[in-house]
């Protein structure tokens, strides 16, 4: 015995060693990080003021010490309770260490907690990512064209996504482990490959890029790769139903996998335009006024049409296509927040987010056990939002 406490003196500091040696020893590093964690949190208040303004800075300001206080409660719980727990096993008194662990109510099977942690989590944050995307997306696509009615998917990115989509079904790679990744891939591929095509043949028609021909090569490519969609739905019977349903959207089945891959894209997109919120502001007042300002408009064109195909082409890769989101947010949000971009992507980004899983929550409650598909609830909502800002546009003129 004391041979074995001899040894526990000699390998462990804390019984050997002086205790203001320890304090030196174990307070240095814990006061650096706090210092590291301070400066952290300083930078971020400095890029949240460049990119979104004062209002973010007061945003965080009001969320960081309830955030600390949540923190602080629940670290205070889990520390105290996990050494308490471990005290009272340790004298062989499990019933009082059994008082921590709280049982789930009575008539709750333990299953359900599983349930909504790997199925129901997953898809709403699935469809608040996919809202936002489309709805920065959206924002975004209008500045650059400044044209009220304009949308990412006017650049064939769907159309394109469709096509990819359709092409697995029909080769039969849609389903299992393989169809899981194979799908969304190629869809993605053949997204942004279909806005580069987009992007380069009206630069060949127009070295100048003006909006009216990237809108009107859009719309000829995507009703071409529709065409083509469309006959191989009819020619393959067997899969028609599977694509039909895929290009009307879903967020059903989701996994964690997906929510990792679309969470850093969606957040990345997004600080990439807030990067040039300035010279989006300046390109709404015209091209010449723009070129005025030193804005290179083939270039910004180029990088933020990119950008959006990125963010909206990953979206509908995984959920399928869903439309109107990308044209209700940005209209709704600038009623708000004015036009300034600093303050209407992220604001776009939380209501084009929360309108999405808002429908996605009535596509599955309306028509139980049946589920709509959430292009069709979108669509009954957008539609008509697109005919009241047509009109309102032209009683303007």
């Amino acid at each position: 015995m004391e041979q074995t406490m001899k040894e526990i003196r000699t390998k462990n500091p804390l019984g050997y060693q002086p205790i203001g040696r320890l304090l030196m020893k174990f307070a240095i590093p814990s006061v650096i990080s706090m210092l590291v964690n301070a400066v952290y949190n300083i930078v971020d208040q400095i890029f949240i003021g460049q990119g979104v303004g004062y209002l973010g800075n007061a945003a965080t300001t009001v969320a960081f010490p309830i955030v600390t206080i949540i923190l602080a409660v629940g670290t205070m719980l889990g520390a105290g309770g996990s050494a308490y727990a471990a005290i009272k096993l340790g004298e062989k008194k499990e019933e009082e260490a059994e008082f921590l662990f709280i049982p789930l109510p009575e008539g709750i099977d333990p299953v359900y907690p599983s349930l909504v942690f790997n199925m129901r989590l997953p898809r709403v944050l699935m469809a608040f990512l996919t809202g936002a995307g489309l709805a920065v997306s959206g924002t975004v696509m209008q500045s650059v064209l400044r044209n009220p009615l304009a949308s990412p998917f006017g650049l064939g990115v769907s159309a394109g996504a469709g096509l990819g989509a359709a092409l697995v079904i029909v080769a039969g790679g849609s389903s299992g482990l393989l169809g899981a990744f194979l799908l969304p891939t190629v869809s993605l591929a053949f997204a942004l490959a279909t806005v580069v095509l987009v992007v380069g043949f009206a630069t060949r028609l127009d070295r100048s890029l003006s909006n009216t021909t990237i809108v009107l090569t859009g719309m000829v490519v995507s009703l071409f790769l529709n065409a083509i969609m469309n006959l191989l739905s009819t020619l393959s019977p067997l899969y028609a139903q599977q694509i039909s349903l895929w290009t009307l959207g879903s967020f059903s089945s989701k996994e964690w996998s997906q929510v990792d891959v679309l969470a850093p894209v969606t957040l990345l997109c997004t600080l990439f335009f807030l990067r040039f919120a300035r010279e989006m502001d300046v390109m709404t007042f015209g091209e010449e006024q723009a070129q005025a300002m030193g804005v290179s408009l083939r270039r910004m064109k180029w990088v933020l049409i990119c950008a959006i195909a990125v963010l909206t082409g990953t979206a509908t890769a995984f959920v399928g296509i869903i439309g109107f989101v990308d044209l209700i947010a940005p209209h709704v949000v600038r009623r708000f927040f004015g036009a300034a971009h600093r303050r209407v992507i992220p604001a776009a980004a939380l209501f084009g987010g929360a309108f999405m899983v808002l429908c996605d929550l009535a596509a599955r409650t309306l028509t139980p056990p049946r589920e709509i598909p959430i292009g069709s609830i979108t669509a009954l909502i957008g539609a008509p939002f697109f005919i009241y800002i047509y009109f309102s546009g032209r009683r303007r003129r």
